[in-house]
């Protein structure tokens, strides 16, 4: 695994993502989840709660 990395142009902005991590790694920022590196665990919770596959790790 990897920390998750978040492709812009196919992120809606929806906040799913941000909602499902359990250590709040990941924001909203202009409209598109924002994840911070240095608190990301590489659970991948938000991955598969992404309705249109924007993360990936």
């Amino acid at each position: 695994m990897a920390k998750a990395n978040v492709n812009k142009d196919s992120c809606i902005g929806c906040g799913v993502c941000e909602a499902s991590c359990p250590v709040g790694a990941i924001k909203l920022a202009d409209g598109k989840a924002v994840v911070d590196a240095s608190k990301c665990t590489e659970c991948g919770a938000c991955v598969g709660v992404c309705p249109v596959s924007a993360i990936k790790n």
